[in-house]
């Protein structure tokens, strides 16, 4: 187990977006958020303390969780004197990126030394099945995106929120480092094996009760050229029976990707859905969730009306209005 609380590093992200690791942990689990560390440069800011290393200490900060999912996953050598003050400061280390904590030689060989742990939560802790695609009961949602990071983990903890709060028996399944961290388990999906990715997910939604939702954390997207795969074995191991889809208005961009725009909402329900209906026929798109983040309270009211409006579905941002109208629309399922 890795013990909290945490400092959350936040190292030189460029963005906000960079940081998202520690923004999704400072929103589900403020709790364990005690401080941030940033780097000179970091334009990434959680709005917590930010603390030195010792500073973190005496406020009992037990490990420190690196916050920031850059592209390829990466630990730069720049954070290295960071990490090592950490440990010789009595916290251990925690990491979702790619590039490995255990496989740094400097790193491991100090955590050995002075006894610290090193926690690589993107490391698959079972050897999952291929997928067989057999029908399992219970029923699943899985949000969908545009893009990566448009708020499809956000989606799947909303709904779980407000569907218990309706006393609907609902269960959110992790599967990416950030959710992993928030919860405790899941399927670190990138981290899977190709053909074994979509079998991984079948796995993490087992057979359940018939009026039982298992909520599926979406990755990528399948216009993304770098991670559509990652989107088609949720797409397939889920079999879902709702899509939701997740937007971020006025990207200029997919992320990562300048000279690729992104698709429209009616081409993601188009192809999501044809994808979806290859293992569940009956799969149906069930409403929007928009990340209104950047917009004023009146500009994502507006945004939010229009879109429905266009769309024919309950659309909502799920984190800044609630997403007791998607759980509406699963309950009518």
């Amino acid at each position: 187990m890795i013990e909290t609380p945490y400092l959350l590093f936040l190292g030189d992200a460029p963005d906000g977006l960079a940081a998202k690791v520690a923004q999704g942990i400072k929103d589900w689990r403020p709790e364990y958020a005690v401080g941030q560390f940033r780097l000179e440069g970091c334009k990434a800011d959680m709005k917590l303390p930010d603390l030195s290393i010792a500073e973190a200490v005496d406020k009992g900060v037990k490990t420190l969780v690196i916050g920031v999912a850059n592209r390829g996953g990466v630990i730069s050598p720049s954070w290295k004197s960071v990490l090592i003050e950490a440990m010789e400061a009595g916290l251990d280390l925690a990491s979702g990126l790619h590039n490995l904590l255990r496989n740094e030689a400097d790193l491991a060989a100090k955590a050995k030394e002075l006894g610290r742990t090193l926690h690589d939560v993107r490391i698959p802790a079972v050897q999952y099945p291929i997928a067989n695609g057999k029908k399992r009961t219970g029923k699943r949602m899985l949000a969908v995106g545009t893009d990566c990071s448009v708020g499809k983990m956000y989606t799947a903890l909303c709904v779980e929120r407000a569907m218990r709060e309706k006393g609907m028996k609902a269960t959110f399944r992790a599967t990416g480092q950030t959710g992993i961290l928030i919860t405790g388990g899941g399927v670190p999906l990138d981290a899977v094996i190709a053909d074994f990715m979509a079998g991984s997910i079948e796995y993490l939604s087992p057979d359940n009760d018939a009026d039982h939702w298992d909520l599926i954390e979406g990755q990528g997207s399948l216009f993304h050229a770098s991670y559509s795969g990652v989107t088609l074995a949720l797409i397939h191991g889920g079999q879902p029976d709702a899509l939701v889809i997740c937007h971020e208005p006025n990207r200029p961009h997919m992320r990562g990707l300048p000279d690729y725009q992104l698709p429209s909402l009616e081409a993601v329900r188009d192809l999501a859905l044809q994808m979806a209906r290859i293992v569940n026929p009956d799969c149906k798109v069930v409403g929007i969730s928009l990340n209104t983040s950047a917009m004023s309270d009146e500009e994502a009211l507006e945004y939010c009306r229009q879109t429905e409006a266009r769309m024919g579905l309950p659309t909502v941002d799920p984190f800044r209005h609630g997403a007791e109208r998607l759980a509406d629309a699963l309950a009518a399922l």
